[in-house]
């Protein structure tokens, strides 16, 4: 990979075995990516974006308006959300091992000693995350398989900053952002069957659209709503 700047715009240039120029506005911060063929020249590559210029700015524009969720400090009453709801934290002092627990549809309580630090907090709160998915995703996975008929061979999850879920079509593989907890269950299934289409269309074209329209045919209204999801940052 490497960097070209445009208008002062830094875009990621990634050359790949593929036909045709594929340009990405990421959120949360706006960064832009163009995957191209390998034999493309520089100059090409050039004309190419400043040409999608204008396309460019409106989604970083859209980015930088997207609401922000401040930087979690753990304190009583402080804002929380799981499964697209909002849960108010709520702080218990114990001696034992930390654990989180719903309280309710209102309240997220969290079990934790005096001194447990920021990131013991954190951790914590995000193993929690973790757990839930972990809960939720076999019998989700499993449906879409026999909807589909493929076979996911390995799905994991993680903290993904600029994707909310990647795949790995030749292993079966995919991965899914950690941060989707937080989501309505709504948006967590789009982003899992958006990643299984990718087994029968690598690309995002018309018939990789075609197939999600066929699958999930609200999956333009559920994008949206998970595009204007307040996202983490300071």
């Amino acid at each position: 990979m490497y960097q070209i700047t445009i208008n002062d715009i830094v875009v990621d240039v990634i050359r790949k075995d593929i036909k045709n120029m594929h340009l990405a506005v990421y959120p949360p911060s706006g960064r832009v990516r163009i995957a191209v063929p390998m034999r493309v020249d520089d100059e090409a590559i050039r004309l190419f974006t400043i040409s999608k210029l204008g396309w460019i700015k409106r989604h970083q524009r859209k980015f930088k308006s997207q609401e922000r969720i401040p930087i979690r400090e753990f304190k009583e009453r402080e804002s929380h959300y799981f499964q697209g709801q909002r849960y108010l934290l709520r702080i218990h002092e114990t001696t034992g091992a930390g654990r989180v627990e719903l309280n309710g549809n209102t309240y997220l309580d969290i079990f934790i000693k005096p001194d447990a630090s920021l990131a013991y907090k954190t951790n914590l709160l995000n193993e929690w995350y973790r757990s839930q998915l972990k809960e939720i995703l076999p019998e989700m996975i499993s449906h879409w398989e026999r909807k589909m008929d493929l076979q996911v061979d390995f799905w994991g999850i993680k903290q993904m900053k600029t994707k909310w879920g990647s795949c790995n079509i030749s292993q079966k593989r995919i991965w899914l952002n950690l941060e989707l907890a937080k989501t309505p269950l709504a948006c967590l299934e789009y982003v899992l069957v958006h990643e299984m289409v990718h087994f029968f269309e690598r690309h995002h074209n018309d018939r990789f659209k075609a197939l999600l329209d066929h699958y999930l045919p609200n999956w333009r209204q559920v994008k949206e709503e998970l595009n204007r999801i307040p996202v983490s940052g300071g």
